[in-house]
């Protein structure tokens, strides 16, 4: 229940996100887009973080907990990212290379 209110407020700031810059001219639309693309992502990364996890979000001593909860999983996934990076780097990427006839 919790997961279909927060899909409707998300739809309803995309929607009013859309028709606000929607008037206005094309480069406009184009920043729209971003803070659409931001939000949708920022509710699937909390979605993501939260997943299989019981926490209250019914008490404000919990919000404490909720935040350290997601920049923890938020550090860890940018430390993944970091991570597999530097290995991909490292690879040697020349292709195969062939001799040529002289």
């Amino acid at each position: 229940m919790v997961v279909g209110i927060a899909f409707l407020v998300i739809a309803a700031l995309v929607i009013g996100i859309w028709l606000l810059f929607g008037f206005k001219r094309m480069k406009h639309k184009f920043v729209a887009i971003i803070l659409i693309g931001l939000l949708l992502s920022g509710f699937y990364s909390f979605k993501v973080a939260f997943k299989g996890k019981e926490i209250s979000r019914n008490n404000i001593s919990d919000v404490g907990k909720i935040f350290k909860t997601y920049f923890s999983w938020f550090g860890t996934a940018f430390g993944n990212l970091k991570t597999i990076t530097g290995q991909a780097v490292k690879m040697d990427w020349s292709g195969n290379q062939t001799a040529k006839a002289t």
